[in-house]
């Protein structure tokens, strides 16, 4: 079968969720290594898939498209699936839990990540106790979320949002180097049990082979070790 989709990635990076999302499809697709070693992301090339000059790109027959939300939104619209369709009553909660994912806890996450960006240099140490507060009370409500409504997170219906989670999950475990403390996934025990869910997964199995993250990638992370590319 032909591919009709081309997921520029690096291992271990947003792109991740991306894949997940379309192995959990069976859509065909082709990868694209963004040589982050190299700085490929703010090259030419990579710039006319993605302006921003931020990983994952996807191309797809109606054009590129950015943005890890955009893409899995788009992919569940066109396939009908990982999320409430438009007129299910469920849709506004799961577009209110993608979005905070994708705008909250993603986006504070980057800040604890990249500090020198947000802040200027040396200032990792400024800011990481109240981003990792924030963090902390956001999983909290994620916990309590996953725990309490069967609609959302845990759920065949609205899969988008774990598949989005999870790695989220992970990359809390592992950066920034000797500074995650702050984070054990047990604290959480519906999301521990959401990310051992999915690991059971072949889908999510496929993933980990690919890009080099272990056999317990969410619940027991290891730093990726990817058969091409860097996840840094």
């Amino acid at each position: 079968m032909t591919p009709e989709y081309r997921l520029h990635y690096a291992p271990d990076n947003a792109s991740l969720i991306i894949r997940l999302a379309l192995l959990e499809l069976r859509a065909p697709f082709d990868t694209v290594l963004v040589d982050r070693a190299s700085r490929a992301q703010d090259g030419a090339a990579y710039r006319r898939v993605n302006p921003v000059g931020r990983i994952p790109a996807l191309e797809t027959p109606q054009g590129p498209i950015f943005e890890t939300a955009a893409i899995l939104l788009w992919l569940a619209d066109r396939h009908g699936a990982l999320m409430p369709a438009a007129d299910d009553p469920a849709r506004g909660a799961a577009l209110s839990w993608l979005f905070f994912l994708s705008n909250t806890l993603h986006a504070e996450l980057r800040m604890l990540f990249y500090p020198e960006i947000y802040a200027g240099p040396g200032a990792g140490e400024q800011i990481r106790a109240p981003l990792t507060a924030g963090l902390q009370r956001h999983l909290s409500l994620l916990n309590r979320q996953a725990a309490t409504d069967t609609g959302s997170f845990g759920s065949a219906h609205a899969l988008a949002l774990d598949l989005y989670l999870a790695p989220l999950l992970r990359w809390c475990a592992l950066y920034p180097a000797g500074h995650t403390d702050w984070f054990d996934l047990q604290t959480y025990p519906a999301l521990a049990e959401l990310a051992a869910r999915l690991e059971a997964r072949d889908t999510v199995r496929a993933a980990a082979h690919a890009e080099g993250l272990g056999p317990r990638p969410f619940t027991a992370p290891r730093h990726a070790i990817p058969p091409i590319g860097s996840a840094t």
